[in-house]
């Protein structure tokens, strides 16, 4: 071959072998992406503490279950009296017997003692009434079932249930009171009418004594 064609030649592959070199110095972009990154190994992040509630108190999270621990009262040691041997004798305390009340006694009188008011001349007359029996008071009947005070070693508590019929003007009975009056408290079951009132004031025992009624 003439020296004159080799020229070309030779240029033509000093190029191809330069092109070569350029291409592997580049590098490409996909080799980056396809090849596998290094792991590196992940920091723990410290855990934040919750912030304390308004107010200065702080608060402690609990243990699971299973790891709390269990505090051990240790006794404390009983040193023995002075010649006395082992351990010491304890005191037994005596078991409280329960007190028993005893029924409230009451006892039961023959006849009842009554004041009566007229409102009209506001004058008061006492009166006496054997039980189950009747004593009319200007318009009332006054008709006492029981009477009964309390024995001289209780304080005294005087009851008696009565019943009070009025007398209308056209001559009929008409039934305005039936029920317990104590004489410490008059006015708490008190008779009411408009011109008459009765209320119990004692028992006795003994018959009543009729100089005192009033009809």
């Amino acid at each position: 071959m003439p020296p004159m064609r080799l020229i070309p030649i030779v240029v033509l592959l000093a190029a191809l072998l330069g092109a070569g070199e350029l291409l592997a110095q580049q590098r490409n972009p996909w080799d980056d992406l396809l090849a596998p990154r290094p792991s590196f190994p992940q920091q723990r992040q410290p855990q934040q503490q919750p912030a304390p509630p308004p107010g200065g108190v702080q608060t402690q999270p609990l243990p699971p279950p299973g790891q709390q621990r269990q505090q051990q009262v240790t006794p404390e040691p009983q040193t023995p009296q002075p010649g006395q041997k082992g351990r010491p004798a304890t005191k037994s305390q005596p078991a409280e017997v329960p007190v028993e009340q005893k029924p409230e006694q009451r006892v039961a009188n023959p006849t009842a003692v009554f004041s009566g008011l007229d409102k009209i001349t506001g004058r008061i007359f006492p009166f006496e009434v054997a039980v189950d029996e009747t004593v009319q008071f200007g318009a009332l009947q006054v008709t006492p079932r029981a009477c009964y005070t309390r024995p001289p070693t209780e304080p005294q508590n005087t009851t008696g249930f009565v019943e009070v019929d009025e007398i209308t003007l056209d001559g009929k009975m008409r039934r305005i009171f039936s029920g317990w009056m104590f004489a410490a408290s008059p006015g708490l079951n008190a008779v009411e009418h408009a011109i008459y009132d009765a209320w119990l004031v004692d028992c006795k025992q003994g018959a009543p004594d009729t100089s005192k009624s009033k009809s």
